[in-house]
Order: C-alpha cells, then sequence, then structure tokens
C-alpha cells in the first residue's frame, strides 16, 4: 500500500469516528504537534484524546486536497468542516512515516 492510499484510508476512517482504527495508523509512540490548538499530543493515549475531543467532539470531516512530498515528509493540504465555529476551513498535516505507520505528526489551520 502506498503513503498516498494509508493517508485515503486514514481520512475515511478518521470521518467516520472510529476510534479504534484511527489509532491503527500510528506507531505506539507517535507525536502529534497541533500548532492551531496550542498542544502536543503523545502516544496512542494522547491521540485518542485529540481525535474525540477535536474530530468527534465537532463532528469534523475531512476532505483530501493534496499530498506532496518535503523533505522526508509528506505535506497533506485538507478541508475540514464541523460544528467548530468557522464550519468549514482549510488545514493541513506535515506526516512522517515508519514503515507503514504515521510516527510523528505537526497540524495546523491555513
Amino acid at each position: 500500500m502506498t503513503t498516498d492510499e494509508i493517508i485515503a484510508d486514514w481520512i475515511t476512517v478518521s470521518n467516520a469516528h472510529d476510534t479504534t482504527g484511527y489509532l491503527s495508523f500510528f506507531t505506539d509512540d507517535t507525536t502529534l504537534d497541533d500548532i492551531s490548538v496550542g498542544d502536543v499530543f503523545e502516544g496512542h493515549e494522547g491521540l485518542q484524546r485529540y481525535f474525540e475531543d477535536y474530530v468527534i467532539g465537532y463532528s469534523t470531516q475531512t476532505r483530501l486536497v493534496s499530498i506532496t512530498p518535503e523533505d522526508g515528509h509528506l505535506h497533506v493540504v485538507v478541508d475540514f468542516t464541523g460544528s467548530f465555529p468557522e464550519g468549514q476551513i482549510g488545514g493541513y498535516f506535515d506526516m512522517t512515516f515508519t514503515g507503514d505507520k504515521i510516527s510523528f505528526m505537526r497540524a495546523d489551520l491555513l
């Protein structure tokens, strides 16, 4: 499976609000640095808190816009819709993979 396919599957699982499925895309020691919320989430416990608070909590749906390789990571541009104040907003994830799992991710809004 290519990283593009993994990202597409990850978005599908995220949009289904499947917490177990979401966590399966990450290494056990993944770090998620979300600049837009001003917090860093460590490991599956932190990722679960992030997913439940910001994805499920705001009924977030994500649409893939583009994937661009950059300096050892993938720059993934997305659009978010949900029950957050803006209703729709762009964002990005810079993802580093270890094998077929995400091992580091930086997130921010556009």
